[in-house]
């Protein structure tokens, strides 16, 4: 199981913008080793209560609230990594745990017993929330993710764009997912991840993209459409 601390800005700027921030950031920063000319492929099945709690608790902007999501990269992995995101105050403390594909797979089917056979902590924390909340999955999102990594103060700088979802399919590892788009394709998720405090060329970054910080979950552009709808 793996655990990391840290506070996340994040900010919504144009794909001109991206490949101009790019350029200035492989100058001063190192490329994460899966980026191709428009990075890597990230997709995410998304669980909510029975009432939509973690969706409702983000929107109305809560100040501690969790998301759980199981993650791949590509259809064809072995493996997906579950993760819980919790929001506590200007931080966010991630953990994840690796899973077989198959055990993965059972997972998305709300076969939550499966994380019985992990000895981690942490799968035996899932297994209780999702019974007792009663998460079922939601939306599977996927988009193309460039990101870059500074060795210091454990920065991580990533453009998220091609945004797309579905919430009629869960199957992560499908080679034939039917997605929409649910961000304009002009526009990029730019967050920055950081523990402590921002080096000087990164605030000059955040200055070159000069917009304000925004609260952007790829969750809810998912989900908008039909859970706005249902309340």
């Amino acid at each position: 199981m793996n655990e990391v601390l840290r506070q996340e800005k994040k900010f919504l700027i144009s794909v001109e913008q991206m490949y101009q921030c790019s350029q200035y950031l492989q100058e001063t920063m190192i490329q994460d080793p899966h980026n191709g000319a428009e990075g890597y492929t990230v997709r995410s099945l998304y669980f909510d209560t029975l009432e939509n709690r973690d969706f409702m608790e983000k929107e109305d902007g809560v100040e501690l609230r969790r998301k759980i999501r199981l993650r791949c990269y590509q259809p064809a992995d072995d493996f997906a990594m579950l993760e819980m995101k919790q929001k506590q105050g200007a931080m966010q403390k991630k953990r994840s745990l690796r899973m077989k594909r198959d055990d993965a797979r059972r997972l998305a089917q709300c076969d939550y017993k499966v994380l019985l056979c992990y000895d981690e902590e942490f799968a035996r924390e899932c297994y209780a929330l999702m019974n007792m909340y009663c998460y079922l999955p939601r939306a599977v999102v996927e988009y193309r993710r460039k990101a870059f990594i500074a060795r210091e103060n454990k920065i991580r700088v990533t453009f998220d764009h091609q945004i797309k979802a579905t919430e009629s399919n869960m199957d992560i590892f499908s080679s034939q997912l039917v997605q929409n788009p649910v961000l304009n394709p002009y526009l990029t998720v730019f967050e920055v991840k950081y523990n402590g405090f921002l080096l000087s060329y990164i605030k000059d970054l955040l200055q070159i993209c000069d917009r304000s910080e925004l609260s952007v979950s790829k969750y809810c552009l998912g989900r908008s459409v039909s859970t706005h709808y249902n309340f």
